[in-house]
Order: structure tokens, then C-alpha cells, then sequence
């Protein structure tokens, strides 16, 4: 079996976040992302699902070191991103790239979209000249299903989903091997979005991509996903083949994040059992001993307030941090 494209080791983000007034006021470390592990290979599709606060965005820019980690490894064909000077990483995100949530927001709006398109090639590919750059981004609007004509317009003359191919572009342009999709369609109409997800499937078919695709929407991680990680504060509760998840979910949060999944069928959404979670998300300045789910979970127990379940492969795939699976 060839090695991983990405291998992420025990991740920590942790930020000092001050908790009461006054000139020595007491700190904490809020832990967004602790402790959480994967391998992804060139090609693949990893979704990564939680409820808003877990650390999934904060997980996507830590792996690009757009927020620095406090701990762990991230091991970018057998390199140790973590502890490269700025040029080295600078030249790395030439195959890391990233699309972010917001479409408009992310765009310069007093660049054309031909200027945003052609920066990372300005870059990476500085002996292109004018005319050559022209040509390669009039090429990836074509690709992306942008008029090449609308090369000079400017951002705010486009829609959201129009916005949302442009970021596309942009990352697609130097032809990297990664990219993480920092929930990039839930800004979108229902009907774009799946324009969208088509588009990154293409675009993944053609180009042999990887993704993180980050959502907290199960449906469309299901669309495009190959293997799903579920998050909860910050750490992994259950990995697993998209299949394997939907099919037979092993972990009680798991069982629970699908239950929520609408059906498109009246009668059988009418006679699915939905399981309800007790409480509200713990602060991530102040985590659940133990098991972080223990609070809100139908089997908790002591142990689970004593002892951390490890992330442990239960066969088929599919690995869960719990005591009782």
C-alpha cells in the first residue's frame, strides 16, 4: 500500500484565552482541536462533520498552518510541515490550497477576478508574462464555468455561487494536489450547491485531487465524501467509509448527527426514530473529563468520566472513541 499523501498526528491547537478582568486575570487553554489523527491519499475524499464550535474550520487552517498548532505532526508526503521556516511552507501551499466559507468575503474587491485568479501564479510561476498569464486564467474560468469574457469584471458584480467558482479558480490554478474546502456551500442556495459539489468532483476526477471537505451538513458530505470523520470539541469520535457510517453509525453522537438527516420520503421520514441529545455543546475552556461526549451521552458512565476513550478500529473501517461500542 503507498504511503499517505497527508498524515495528521495527534493535532493540537490550543489558544490562551483570558477568563476574568485585571492586570494578572487567570488564562485558559481553549482547546479547539486536541489530539486529532488521519491519513489521506492522493485522490481521496475525506468529510469532516460536527456541530458548529467543534474545531473543523480551526482543524483545515491548522494543517495549512494558517493558525499555528501547538502540537502534534502534519506529514506532507513523509515532511514534517510543522517545523519548516516560512519559504519552505510558503513553497509547500503551492499543494495545499484552500477555499473558504464565505465566497465574496474572501475575494479582494478591488481586484478583477483576472488579478484574483492570476495571483497564485504571480507567486509560484513568475516567469510567466503578461499574456501567458492571461491565457491560463481565461483556461480555468473555462474549467471552472466562467465566460472568459468576464475576466475584468470585478467581484461585486457576480452571485454567490458565481463568487464561489471564482475561489475555485484561484486554488486550482497552480494545479495543487490538496485542497481544503472550508465549508464552501453553505453560503449557497440548495440548487448551487450541488452545482458546486459536481464542479469539486470534476475537478477532483480530472486533476487526481485530495480533499477536506468540512461541512456540518451530513447530506452533502455524503454526496462527496470517501471517508467521514466526526468531530466533537475538538476530537474525533468515529471514522469511518461513508458506507460503513450511514449504513451501521457506531458511536452514540454519530447515531445521532444522522438521525437529524431529513428523508426525502414523507412516511419514512414520519416513522424514523430521532434521538435527541440532552444539554447544550461544554465550553471548550472547560471540556467533560474523560470522554468529552460523556455529558450529553445515553450510555455514559464513570469510566467515561475517569478514562479518555482512543480512537480504536472496530473493523470494517471504521475506527470510534468510545468504552461501550
Amino acid at each position: 500500500m503507498s504511503a499517505p499523501l497527508l498524515s495528521v498526528k495527534e493535532l493540537h491547537t490550543h489558544f490562551s484565552v483570558r477568563v476574568s478582568k485585571g492586570l494578572f486575570g487567570e488564562r485558559r487553554p481553549l482547546r479547539a482541536v486536541d489530539g486529532v489523527s488521519f491519513d489521506l491519499a492522493a485522490g481521496e475524499t475525506l468529510g469532516v462533520v460536527g456541530e458548529s464550535g467543534c474545531g473543523k474550520s480551526t482543524l483545515g487552517r491548522s494543517i495549512l498552518r494558517l493558525i499555528e498548532p501547538t502540537g502534534g505532526e502534519v506529514l506532507w508526503q513523509g515532511s514534517d510541515l510543522m517545523h519548516v521556516d516560512r519559504h519552505t511552507m510558503r513553497n509547500h501551499r503551492r499543494d495545499i490550497q484552500i477555499i473558504f466559507q464565505d465566497p465574496l468575503a474572501s475575494l479582494d474587491p478591488r481586484m478583477t477576478i483576472g488579478e484574483i485568479i492570476a495571483e497564485p501564479l504571480k507567486t509560484f510561476e513568475r516567469s510567466l508574462n503578461k499574456t501567458q498569464l492571461r491565457d491560463r486564467v481565461r483556461a480555468m474560468m473555462d474549467k471552472v464555468g466562467l465566460l472568459p469574457q468576464m475576466i475584468n469584471r470585478y467581484p461585486h458584480e457576480f452571485s454567490g455561487g458565481q463568487c464561489q467558482r471564482i475561489g475555485i479558480a484561484r486554488a486550482m490554478i497552480v494545479e495543487p494536489r490538496l485542497i481544503v474546502c472550508d465549508e464552501p456551500v453553505s453560503a449557497l442556495d440548495v440548487s448551487i450547491q450541488a452545482q458546486i459539489i459536481n464542479l469539486l468532483m470534476d475537478l477532483q476526477r480530472d486533476y487526481g485531487l485530495a480533499l477536506i471537505f468540512i461541512s456540518h451538513d451530513l447530506s452533502v458530505v455524503r454526496h462527496i465524501g470517501h471517508r467521514i470523520m466526526v468531530l466533537y470539541l475538538g476530537q474525533a469520535m468515529e471514522v469511518a467509509e461513508r458506507d460503513a457510517l450511514f449504513d451501521r453509525p457506531l458511536h452514540p453522537y454519530t447515531q445521532a448527527l444522522i438521525s437529524a438527516v431529513p428523508l426525502p420520503d414523507p412516511d419514512k421520514e414520519r416513522a424514523k426514530q430521532r434521538i435527541m441529545l440532552s444539554g447544550d455543546l461544554p465550553s471548550p475552556l472547560d471540556p467533560p473529563s474523560g470522554c468529552v461526549f460523556r455529558t450529553r451521552c445515553p450510555k455514559a458512565t464513570d469510566l467515561c468520566a475517569q478514562s479518555r476513550p482512543s480512537l480504536d478500529d472496530r473493523g470494517g473501517n471504521q475506527s470510534v472513541a468510545c468504552h461501550y461500542v
